[in-house]
């Protein structure tokens, strides 16, 4: 009887513990950001480090680099990362099953909250004569990472004007490009970032830059008839050394997106801790990329549906 009941006990407190364990379990939250250089990885960092979020015994928000908006979109989807910045463009296209070469449909990948426009910028050499994209044929240029958001943007745009075979791609990061744009193993490079770009930067910290005219090939070529989703924007005078003039451009909007599967009460706490006064200094002390980003603005540029946590959110902002 002695042995049985010690038996019990031991059951009871194996069933106790396990019960402790899970009761008290954090909700894991990967956040997918971007490759170095670029303003993904920015966001994501500053969500993991921000003190009030790491403050929350619910969950534990853990940054994680990744190749960029498409890969985002996927691991997002297959709920390998439960968070990600995707731009909205490719949130809108792999809903519908309309990604290159691609026909599946990522449906649960849901919008949380708007962050900012990225806009392409086309780094050259200011002595180089290229003024179009077109000139870009037989040179050597730096598409972005393979996966990126930035890749799979220059692929469609250089496609659509018609060079993107007929140039020697070289598929890297963004600081990756400028150092091998600063050391003349390229041409040029494409972006598709917010800016002040730190790698364009760094590019012209060594070197005489100009930026391509990217909305002049957009209009000519009717870019925006085929995709809508793209908006004109343009990379202010003096944004970077040497440049002393507006480079007109296009955008898409990067959003901060979840997996259908994270649980409404995390995605709402956390745009409770990010969109207040304090929370929102903390992202734009991070980047000046964020000072757009506002109670206002937070459901701008979204397509596709809500994620129920930010849906509830934003209906009570008057967002939506």
């Amino acid at each position: 009887m002695k042995g049985k009941r010690l038996l019990v006990i031991g059951f009871i407190a194996v069933v106790s513990m396990a019960f402790c364990q899970s009761a008290f379990a954090k909700e894991r939250i990967v956040f997918g950001g971007g490759p170095a250089g670029g303003t993904f990885q920015v966001v994501a960092n500053a969500v993991q480090v921000y003190k009030p979020m790491k403050a929350v015994p619910e969950f534990k928000v853990q940054a994680q680099s990744s190749a960029g908006s498409v890969e985002n979109l996927r691991k997002t989807n297959a709920g390998k990362q439960q968070m990600s910045v995707v731009y909205s463009g490719h949130v809108y296209l792999g809903r519908n099953g309309m990604m290159k070469n691609d026909t599946k449909k990522y449906e649960d990948v849901l919008a949380v909250a708007w962050l900012y426009g990225a806009p392409g910028q086309l780094v050259v050499h200011a002595d180089s004569g290229i003024k179009s994209v077109k000139d870009l044929v037989g040179k050597k240029v730096g598409v972005g990472n393979a996966g990126s958001g930035a890749f799979a943007n220059c692929e469609l745009f250089f496609s659509h004007m018609g060079v993107w075979d007929k140039i020697e791609r070289n598929a890297m990061g963004y600081n990756d490009a400028a150092q091998a744009f600063g050391n003349n193993q390229l041409d040029a490079f494409w972006l598709f970032t917010a800016f002040p770009s730190g790698a364009v930067i760094m590019a012209a910290q060594t070197n005489d830059i100009a930026m391509v005219n990217l909305d002049a090939d957009a209009k000519a070529s009717g870019f925006y008839d085929k995709y809508p989703y793209f908006a004109k924007l343009s990379v202010p005078a003096n944004t970077y050394k040497g440049v002393d003039y507006d480079s007109p451009s296009f955008q898409d909007s990067a959003l901060w997106v979840a997996n259908s599967k994270v649980s409404a009460e995390a995605v709402y706490k956390m745009l409770s801790l990010i969109y207040t006064d304090e929370g929102l200094a903390h992202m734009k002390a991070q980047k000046k990329t964020f000072k757009f980003m506002s109670l206002k603005t937070g459901a701008d540029g979204v397509v596709t549906p809500f994620h129920p946590g930010a849906e509830k959110f934003w209906k009570e902002k008057g967002a939506l």
